[in-house]
């Protein structure tokens, strides 16, 4: 026997494609450049569950001068059998300037050419998913012109 922790392992979960509606920037607020950009809808499919992204939520950024954003979102899914299902999630996101500067303008770039890395908790009361409650997920992210794709991992 022995007392060490168990190294963490990762299990895929579930991809999202969350659709984005206008940022709606707010100007400098204590720390940076302050935005809400709205979650509209989209999809969730993975090997537990699927089903879509509901028009709730929000994510509230934070743009600091050297570029990093810190994203802010909380918003619920509701699986094909009904159950609603809230995410807050919580990351970052950074590159080359020339990068960022692609992103913000809604071109195109190649997902590995920055880091967009997230934790998440998810809940609800629905019988079926309760397992969820009991859960913490990590993410990696994609910025598309009008959506994110995510991809969700349970940390074992």
């Amino acid at each position: 026997m022995t007392d060490t922790p168990p190294l963490p392992s990762l299990e895929a979960f579930a991809e999202l494609t969350i659709q984005l509606g206008t940022v709606r920037e707010m100007g400098m607020g204590r720390a940076g450049k302050r935005r809400i950009i709205p979650i509209i809808g989209g999809t969730v499919t993975g090997p537990y569950l699927s089903g879509k992204v509901l028009d709730i939520g929000a994510d509230w950024q934070t743009i600091f001068d050297n570029g990093l954003a810190e994203l802010d979102t909380r918003y619920a899914f509701q699986t094909d059998d009904g159950a609603v299902i809230e995410i807050i999630n919580y990351g970052l996101r950074y590159g080359p300037a020339e990068v960022m500067a692609k992103l913000a303008a809604g071109e195109a770039v190649a997902p590995d050419s920055y880091y967009m890395r997230t934790h998440a908790r998810l809940e609800t009361g629905h019988a079926n998913y309760q397992w969820v409650n009991q859960l913490l997920f990590v993410g990696t992210g994609t910025r598309l012109a009008e959506a994110v794709k995510m991809n969700l991992y349970v940390i074992r």
